[in-house]
């Protein structure tokens, strides 16, 4: 009796002596008590998507008519890129110290020196340019554009337009699969459509249902799983290579952006409609489970990272307490626009 009893009290001894070490490996945990500040911007007009350039060490912030540069060491702005009209989203080449920002204003791409910050010139594109993606197998700049719903493919060295496709539907987010095809959310038609970076061929496209309206959209490569945020507030898992939606989680409202980070194997999804970024872990391969949910602020949709220290940043302004008329877009607090940083 006494050494059975000596075996279950050594057996517990040593559960409760890993029990420690695996929370302290689980890379969710640190983002549960995460501490949460903001990076005062100031300034007017709207804002949409936010890069890190883990090279240089900078975030790039579309802010209305220009791009915000801010030195993510100091949290201070350095710069600004100016001329971008309706500016969405901003991509980089480091190889080449080139940006590149997608202006739905004017239809048209900035290239900028990413040193210098000098603006070196800008392509036409159509419709209006929304996100823009670099894809590294076939080294091409890749816009996606509202209101001619269709795909503009550039040449970033000699920076011209070399092709274009029509997805379906109002393409919104992008990945590559790291073997020179892209998967891009249709937001319209509740789908995702791969395609060839270097023909311009529709691989194959396939529902997210039970999701609607995809915005959001990051890819683990290991496990060939695309992650969808979309708008009727779930997180649609899918696998890649067949196009079975496989899983679905629960989320904020109003969500905008997407993260996969492989090196701890968390998923992160920013709602602008509560001001929540949820954060989700795999439980078992190619399986996931919520493993927090962050409180950020309403209106911060938008997500970026840095690749070394895992900060995030979330772009949001104060929303007015004057109600919007009806039918009218919600207007926020002039000069109340932040950058949200999850430490």
């Amino acid at each position: 009796m006494m050494t059975r009893l000596r075996f279950v009290m050594t057996r517990a001894l040593i559960l409760l002596a890993m029990a420690p070490a695996a929370r302290a490996e689980d890379a969710s945990a640190r983002y549960e008590k995460a501490k949460v500040h903001k990076i005062e911007v100031g300034g007017e007009g709207g804002w949409d998507f936010l890069e890190v350039d883990g090279t240089n060490r900078r975030l790039y912030v579309a802010h209305g008519m220009r791009v915000v540069v801010i030195d993510i060491d100091t949290e201070k702005v350095v710069g600004e890129i100016a001329d971008t009209p309706n500016v969405h989203g901003i991509a980089f080449i480091p190889d080449l110290n080139r940006g590149f920002t997608s202006n739905g204003g004017d239809s048209s791409v900035t290239v900028f020196d990413t040193k210098t910050l000098k603006t070196l010139g800008k392509i036409k594109a159509n419709g209006k340019p929304d996100i823009i993606y670099f894809e590294p197998i076939t080294r091409r700049v890749f816009t996606f554009n509202h209101g001619t719903n269709d795909i503009t493919a550039i040449d970033p060295v000699e920076m011209k337009v070399v092709g274009s496709l029509t997805p379906g539907g109002v393409p919104e987010l992008a990945v590559s699969d790291e073997k020179g095809h892209i998967f891009v959310n249709l937001e319209d038609t509740s789908e995702i459509v791969e395609f060839d970076a270097a023909s311009l061929k529709i691989l194959k496209r396939f529902s997210l249902a039970p999701g609607e309206e995809p915005t959001g959209l990051a890819f683990d490569p290991k496990q060939r799983k695309l992650f969808s945020t979309c708008n009727n507030k779930k997180l649609v898992v899918a696998d890649a290579d067949t196009g079975k939606v496989t899983q679905t989680l629960d989320i904020g409202p109003g969500p905008d952006g997407c993260i996969f980070d492989a090196e701890q194997g968390l998923i992160f999804a920013s709602s602008g409609g509560d001001g929540t970024v949820t954060v989700a872990r795999a439980k078992s391969p190619g399986q996931y489970e919520v493993a927090a949910t962050i409180k950020t602020q309403i209106s911060a949709k938008t997500i970026a990272m840095d690749p070394k220290t895992k900060r995030l940043y979330l772009s949001a302004a104060t929303p007015s307490a004057t109600p919007a008329k009806k039918g009218a877009r919600r207007s926020y607090e002039p000069g109340s626009f932040v950058v949200i940083v999850i430490d």
